[in-house]
């Protein structure tokens, strides 16, 4: 079940009139998509962030715009560099019966056999792009990785055939690595000349 955050439409404004709303508590953000013109809209910072804390970035929103309710869901968030608090929403409306494509997080869990033997364990993707319906939206998405040894990849093609979800990157998207070690060159140059 959604959320509802409240929100009113607002006028295009400058940067002042942007930072005056932010210091009412507020969010300046716009909705578009389904069966809705692009709307700037203000919603409140405290009720998107409990929002937030309830159902996690990719639930969907019911948005209660001037008494009229439409689901969405985030689309993109900015964030102040150095506060880290949000700067500007955009939410993307939806019908709810049509498939989306949306980016989901990629969760390890487990210790990789290969990391406790001293391997270099990397994650160069960590998010997945799945196609489902708005409800079906997962959180994120779990890979166990325990048995990973060293020289060990895993990509989106070992895990299509167990995960529940269609997944639209290719097979040889890379998503865990476990390199071995990296060798100290000098330490080991060393060691040949006291060899010799």
């Amino acid at each position: 079940m959604s959320i509802v955050v409240h929100a009113k439409k607002r006028e295009v404004g400058n940067h002042s009139t942007l930072t005056k709303l932010r210091q009412r508590g507020f969010v300046p953000a716009v909705v578009y998509g389904y069966k809705t013109e692009a709307t700037p809209i203000a919603i409140s910072a405290r009720d998107y962030e409990k929002a937030l804390r309830l159902d996690g970035e990719n639930s969907i929103v019911t948005l209660e715009i001037d008494g009229k309710k439409l689901n969405a869901v985030l689309n993109e968030a900015q964030k102040c560099a150095l506060k880290g608090t949000l700067v500007h929403l955009d939410f993307l409306a939806v019908n709810m019966s049509d498939a989306l494509e949306v980016s989901v997080p990629v969760n390890l869990t487990g210790d990789s056999v290969g990391a406790k033997e001293g391997g270099i364990l990397q994650q160069p993707n960590r998010e997945v792009t799945v196609k489902v319906k708005p409800s079906d939206i997962p959180e994120s998405i779990e890979i166990d990785i325990s048995t990973l040894e060293i020289g060990d990849t895993l990509a989106v093609g070992d895990i299509r055939s167990i995960s529940t979800f269609e997944i639209l990157d290719t097979d040889d998207f890379l998503l865990v690595t476990v390199s071995a070690p990296k060798v100290d060159e000098e330490a080991t140059s060393a060691a040949i000349i006291g060899a010799k």
